[in-house]
């Protein structure tokens, strides 16, 4: 989780962003794939959706068909509960996770999650709960909750 958080810190602080970083690692391996941060990639991309287009991109495939070259323990830490929803018409990371899943016993199975999204910008974010619906399990990683927060909401106006 330390280094998904070291991801975020390189996210540029904006007032309408969570600053984000996400790692996909092959848990048998312990090998990190890829990495990702918010707005790392043009347009307004998320940390999920950062590390699973530059994933796919090295394996010269889409990102539609990543499930296809994930190992089969890959799994993802994320320093922030993937968004359920998008207000700028992206797809929303918990979808994209959930594609990864197929019916070749591959995609992300498991996620790691260093906190909650706060209720800033989508009010009740439910993302955890939508992939634990769907059988990915959610794991929250204790301890650096406070740290997590502050390197996201640099950028927010203090009220």
């Amino acid at each position: 989780m330390r280094f998904a958080l070291s991801q975020a810190q390189h996210s540029p602080p904006k007032p309408t962003n969570f600053r984000v970083g996400a790692v996909l690692v092959d848990e048998e391996s312990n090998r990190i794939l890829s990495t990702g941060y918010t707005l790392e990639l043009p347009g307004n991309t998320h940390a999920e959706q950062c590390a699973l287009r530059k994933y796919s991109a090295a394996k010269n495939v889409t990102e539609e068909a990543v499930s296809l070259v994930l190992p089969i323990q890959t799994v993802l830490y994320t320093t922030m509960e993937p968004c359920q929803s998008r207000s700028a018409g992206n797809l929303p990371c918990v979808d994209r996770i959930l594609r990864t899943l197929s019916s070749h016993s591959r995609g992300i199975k498991t996620v790691y999650i260093g906190v909650k999204e706060p209720n800033t910008f989508i009010a009740a974010n439910a993302g955890q709960s939508k992939l634990e619906e769907a059988g990915v399990v959610c794991v929250h990683i204790p301890g650096l909750e406070e740290e997590i927060l502050r390197t996201a909401t640099a950028g927010h106006q203090v009220s």
